[in-house]
């Protein structure tokens, strides 16, 4: 059996690192997690073949290699997704698509015969014996949330690891909070399950064995939902550190609340991990207790992140502004809140109804919801009807924006980061893709970039006074290419 993944185009966004995936001689940031678990479902005779639209083109041939296509996506690759559905109908090969774009939405692609709705694990056997015998069925679905320690080992030997920048690993599915904008509990519910730590041991040997040596990104929508687990894992990570004498990275995300665990923060530092992704929203709390942000009500937001970057860790944030109790001085209040923290990347966003969420429900209920949401955090594009004026919330959004993306004040945010950061845990080597990236940094940003006289002067004070964190400050420097060019584009 000759078997298709496909995993479709993602579009410009905060997250794509489009605009400095050149500078790292690098095509994509993270490659296929979901896909590459699946292919380590299906039997192991079968042929297998991985196009990631990110890094290469699908040809007709490819397609015509294949006895089923295989898609996988989410809500900001819908259209990327329809030209390969066509594409394969065109010529008379099925598909088979899931992952989030479809769990939530999949009456909304008609042209595609099969889906698989939710996690795979449990419906994987069946769908095997049906495409064995040419009699799949429209849809799968499991009653219940499958076993995660039951999940295998990813099909890491399906890509070519120089095409990306950073490893995802899943260690638990699933959050014990339930925020009105998400969709994380409508998926994967809200007690969190984890694989064992020795499992997550045993995928990330297959990736030192496979010759990765660079970041890895515990991609968990919430790495401390279960804290106890959580902690198990890190001090597993932690030996297997000393025993395997690596230096590799770790970034993932967590709730705001790590800080109110001193042993949790210590180990994740001592486990090597760096940065952490924590949901800001806002610092108005009256628009945190209407999306039941009960994490991050109650308690003093800047101490919090300051905490973190204390300890070790640098805090990306996310933050969004249209919230029903927002008022418009909403852009000011969350740039100065963003500036005096020093989150440097900040992603910020207009609130959208995503399907299925507490927040569509409502909205639907309140006949407020306009069209379907892009999935793109970046588009400057309401589907509700918001109760601050829809036109002053847009522009104020894209002022916010371009505002924090500025040369200026995005190199003022860095070094506010780096007189709070103390870097701890253990030490990691800058790879040659690194250097030659900050090489590379010196043109694009120090001579063609507008704001190079800002760069040179962020690159001075940093060496003559943040030596010891130089390589953070010009990672975030490089980074902010992508973000302007982003903000510009709104």
């Amino acid at each position: 059996m000759n078997v298709l993944l496909v995993s479709p185009t993602t579009p410009d966004t905060f997250w794509s690192f489009r605009h400095v995936l050149p500078l790292l001689r690098r095509k994509s940031a993270f490659p296929p997690l979901g896909l590459l678990t699946v292919a380590a479902m299906l039997p192991a005779q079968w042929r297998l073949k991985l196009v990631d639209m990110d890094v290469t083109d699908l040809e007709d041939a490819d397609i015509d290699w294949a006895d089923w296509v295989m898609l996988s996506g989410m809500i900001i690759h819908t259209d990327s997704c329809r030209v390969v559905a066509a594409r394969s109908a065109a010529r008379e090969k099925p598909v088979i698509a899931g992952g989030p774009l479809f769990t939530t939405g999949h009456e909304q692609f008609p042209e595609i015969p099969h889906f698989v709705l939710g996690e795979a694990e449990d419906v994987m056997p069946g769908l095997v014996a049906d495409m064995i015998h040419g009699t799949a069925r429209d849809h799968y679905e499991s009653p219940r949330k499958p076993d995660v320690t039951q999940t295998p080992v990813p099909r890491w030997d399906l890509v070519r690891f120089k095409d990306y920048v950073t490893a995802p690993v899943q260690f638990s599915r699933g959050c014990p909070f339930d925020c009105e904008f998400c969709d994380i509990p409508v998926m994967y519910g809200r007690t969190p399950r984890v694989k064992a730590a020795e499992q997550v041991i045993r995928e990330l040997d297959a990736l030192i064995e496979a010759g990765w040596r660079e970041s890895i990104f515990i991609v968990d929508d919430n790495f401390i939902g279960h804290k106890t687990k959580a902690k198990a894992l890190l001090r597993a990570i932690i030996a297997w550190r000393r025993d395997r004498a690596v230096r590799i990275p770790f970034l993932t995300e967590a709730s705001l609340n790590l800080v109110d665990d001193d042993e949790l923060l210590r180990l994740m530092v001592d486990a090597g991990f760096k940065k952490v992704f924590v949901g800001v929203e806002t610092p108005i709390s009256e628009s945190l207790a209407e999306c039941g942000k009960v994490q991050n009500t109650g308690r003093d937001l800047v101490a919090a992140v300051k905490k973190m970057q204390n300890a070790g860790l640098e805090v990306m944030g996310g933050f969004i502004v249209g919230f029903d109790n927002d008022q418009p001085n909403v852009f000011e209040r969350q740039r100065a809140f963003i500036q005096e923290t020093g989150i440097v990347t900040a992603m910020v966003g207009l609130l959208n109804a995503l399907p299925k969420t507490r927040l569509f429900t409502r909205l639907s209920a309140e006949g407020r919801i306009l069209q379907k949401t892009t999935g793109n955090n970046l588009d400057a594009v309401l589907n509700f009807v918001s109760r601050i004026d829809r036109d002053v919330l847009i522009d104020g959004y894209r002022s916010l924006v371009n505002q924090l993306y500025a040369p200026k004040p995005y190199y003022r945010r860095i070094t506010t980061f780096l007189r709070e950061y103390r870097p701890n845990g253990p030490r990691t080597r800058p790879t040659h893709g690194n250097v030659a990236a900050f090489v590379r940094s010196l043109w694009i940003l120090g001579v063609r970039s507008r704001g190079r006289h800002a760069y040179w002067s962020f690159l001075v004070r940093s060496l003559l006074l943040h030596r010891h964190k130089f390589a953070e400050a010009m990672s975030l420097a490089i980074l902010g290419h992508h973000f302007r060019k982003v903000a510009e584009s709104l």
